[in-house]
């Protein structure tokens, strides 16, 4: 039988990210959002990241990271607005719920959280907690810890053990746009249960695959030589102080295969080595609630898109996964679900998002083409009637909302 597939992410909704003005989109145990360059898709993905960012570190960082609030909150009509994240989600415990905030500027130049709200099963059926600027509003539970408007409270709510599994989820979603120049540098020996963005520790996330998750890195290996015929295998070696990746490299007239070290490795084989990581790195120790990869089929032969569209697909049953691409190639498959893909479009200097329209719909469900021909034709086009309906919407980021 089939596993299916698990969502952690159900529905998100922006207001004022970057160029991102207003968006609610559905996401599914696998979605595509696909686009021109520059249209945002990275700014959808990377408000997910500022969240998991500001969980793990802190607010303050995770802003000033970006640039600071005016590169992050979008300017309208001339005038700074806050900005606000929801995200509706499914625990692994089947628990549904919420959490939400909203981050606007003070006349000190500083910044706070004006609001910020989550909800576990629904007021009455489960855990709460309401605050405004800094103060709790309302609460479920009879103590909550003490907070600041210029922090998350999920952060110190996580000591509660009823918000714990809502802190663990958003905080272990990883968020890659991998860096072969880090990938190939000797690195420090790192924490190796998850692999940070660029790729950067992925000596360490290797070596503790080896230790605890065989099967994981089987499926890595078997993938990475589908990708590139000539690489046998790849391995974390040790040198001194720092850590490297080793690889074994078919060679012809040689018996054996020859050892390089990844300095003398293509871009094109660290990245592929880094997404089938990133996609593969659940182990019996850890395993992330999402992963979202930017541009994966980046510096890939196109002949190499078969197994990585495979190797998406496959992670997607066990990990929620996000992709943004612009591949026709990677995308050269008619059986890739139509509900799998959020279309984004620039329209006067403002991201849209939204499903396809139901004349795209309609030609993949009847396998007239496959999306990476729509693309080809520039013919995915998003679903005007949803993108009017978010306009004049407007969806509020709290409270229990409607469909």
């Amino acid at each position: 039988m089939t596993p299916t597939p698990r969502t952690f992410l159900k529905r998100v909704i922006l207001r004022n990210y970057k160029s991102i003005g207003h968006c609610d989109v559905p996401l599914r145990a696998q979605t595509y959002l696909v686009g021109a360059n520059a249209s945002g898709k990275s700014n959808f993905v990377d408000a997910l990241h500022l969240v998991r960012d500001a969980l793990n570190g802190s607010l303050d960082n995770a802003i000033n990271e970006r640039g600071g609030l005016n590169e992050v909150r979008r300017r309208s009509s001339g005038h700074p607005t806050h900005f606000g994240v929801r995200l509706e989600f499914e625990l692994a415990g089947g628990q549904c719920g919420h959490y939400a905030f909203n981050i606007g500027a003070l006349k000190d130049r500083g910044y706070e959280v004006f609001a910020e709200e989550c909800i576990v099963g629904g007021i009455g059926r489960g855990p709460f907690y309401r605050i405004e600027r800094g103060k709790l509003h309302d609460c479920s539970e009879s103590s909550f810890p003490a907070i600041t408007s210029d922090r998350l409270a999920l952060v110190a709510a996580s000591g509660l053990a009823v918000f714990r599994p809502v802190f663990d989820a958003l905080s272990s979603m990883g968020f890659y746009n991998l860096d072969p120049k880090l990938m190939r540098e000797l690195q420090k020996p790192q924490e190796g249960r998850l692999l940070k963005p660029a790729g950067e520790n992925i000596a360490s996330v290797l070596g503790h695959l080896e230790r605890v998750g065989s099967e994981q890195t089987a499926i890595i290996q078997d993938y990475l030589q589908t990708v590139v015929p000539t690489v046998q295998g790849v391995q974390r070696v040790q040198f001194g102080p720092m850590e490297t990746l080793e690889f074994r490299q078919e060679m012809a007239g040689a018996n054996h295969p020859w050892r390089f070290l990844a300095q003398n490795m293509s871009d094109g084989t660290l990245r592929a080595l880094g997404v089938l990581v990133a996609l593969f790195q659940a182990n019996r120790d850890y395993a992330p609630s999402l992963v979202g990869i930017e541009e994966p089929e980046t510096a890939l032969h196109p002949a190499a898109s078969s197994a990585l569209r495979e190797a998406l697909s496959r992670a997607s049953e066990n990990t929620q996964i996000i992709v943004t691409s612009h591949s026709p190639d990677l995308l050269d498959d008619p059986n890739i679900p139509a509900d799998s893909f959020l279309v984004v479009a620039s329209e006067g200097g403002e991201t849209r998002i939204a499903p396809l329209d139901e004349a795209s719909r309609d030609v993949l469900r009847r396998h007239l083409f496959s999306p990476g021909e729509l693309l080809r034709l520039n013919q995915l086009a998003p679903d005007r009637q949803v993108l009017a309906e978010q306009q004049a919407r407007q969806t509020e980021l709290f409270g229990n909302l409607a469909r």
